[in-house]
């Protein structure tokens, strides 16, 4: 299985590029633009299998063909992003309308906006197993990191990936050592930070991936599992759609009818795996071997749905940590409540 992203040798210089980008990327987004009339909706999306269900929306024209059914010709734009911080500054400045990015990134800003603009998850993109990898043979569990490792994450602090690795520093030595392990992490998309944990020879000598990604890096013999989302957590579901509760209001059709698009290509994504993985391929452009990505999608801990499960635990223990300041009751308060998804936790 081939990477498409060329490994970057020095990772010093590959954070310096990363944090170049992601400043001109934050002033680009400092001026809010203009609010969105119904019939047009702008999507973020970040990399990975988990963002599946967008590119089956993107490659069968889901949210023209539901627009029509309303009658109203919906234009949609589609941008990819890498991180939550940077997907969440996106949303907030007015630049998308739609924000695909980890429970973690969502719980941040639906505490930030709280009583404001009121961000809310629409739905999620499935259930997946998040792993953290290593090719640090020492490295058998967290509590093995020093010093010596970084740890790549999407976002540091923010992403759900990190948010887990918080989750199970603070399983490992309580609630008061939640942020044991952030001082070891590093934001790097994953293209570039499976690229540098195969080839190796960098400081950079974990990372918290998700599919293909990590089962790319794996395929490499000196590259190993250290930590199991599902171990962790359970089945759960990592990654979710989010939106202003502005967008929700001021454009009712277009938010049905990417509602309605979303549930019909988790239908078609859970049912046809063969064509998911094709529409993946086509829509990503991704260097990987169909039959190795269709293994990856058939697992069975997979499930592409619009219906969150198990994210109310993650919710609960950021605000007993402090790093959220609304508690919310259940999964109902950071979710809209719209006819699909029906059910959750």
């Amino acid at each position: 299985m081939s990477l498409s992203i060329p490994f970057i040798p020095r990772l010093g210089r590959l954070a310096t590029a990363i944090g170049l980008g992601f400043s001109l990327l934050a002033g680009s987004l400092a001026a809010p633009a203009p609010a969105q009339a119904e019939g047009e909706i702008r999507i973020a999306e970040q990399f990975g299998i988990v963002y599946l269900l967008l590119n089956v929306v993107r490659d069968q024209n889901l949210i023209e063909k539901h627009g029509k059914e309303q009658g109203v010709d919906i234009k949609v734009d589609w941008t990819q992003l890498s991180g939550g911080a940077a997907v969440n500054d996106a949303l907030l400045s007015g630049s998308i309308d739609i924000a695909g990015a980890g429970v973690g990134p969502l719980l941040t800003i639906w505490d930030r906006t709280h009583g404001r603009q009121n961000v809310k998850a629409v739905a999620s993109l499935g259930n997946f197993p998040y792993y953290l990898v290593s090719n640090n043979p020492k490295v058998k569990t967290i509590a093995d990191f020093t010093e010596k490792d970084r740890i790549a994450v999407p976002a540091v602090g923010v992403s759900v990936q990190s948010r887990f690795l918080q989750y199970a520093a603070a399983k490992q030595w309580g609630d008061k050592e939640f942020n044991r392990l952030d001082k070891y992490t590093i934001a790097v998309p994953h293209p570039d930070a499976t690229a540098a944990l195969i080839a190796g020879g960098t400081e950079l000598t974990g990372h918290f991936s998700n599919p293909p990604f990590q089962d790319q890096a794996l395929e490499n013999p000196n590259v190993h599992v250290v930590l199991n989302t599902y171990d962790l957590l359970g089945p759960n579901s990592p990654t979710v759609l989010f939106a202003t509760e502005k967008f929700r209001n001021d454009n009712p059709k277009t938010y049905k009818a990417f509602v309605e698009a979303l549930a019909e290509a988790a239908e078609f994504a859970q049912h046809d795996k063969g064509a998911a993985a094709d529409t993946y391929l086509r829509v990503t452009k991704a260097k990987i071997d169909r039959a190795a990505l269709l293994k990856i999608i058939d697992n069975p801990q997979f499930e592409f749905s619009v219906t969150p499960k198990n994210t109310y635990p993650l919710a609960e223990f950021l605000y007993r940590v402090g790093a959220i300041k609304n508690k919310p009751e259940s999964w109902k308060d950071y979710f809209f409540q719209d006819a699909k998804p029906l059910q959750g936790s």
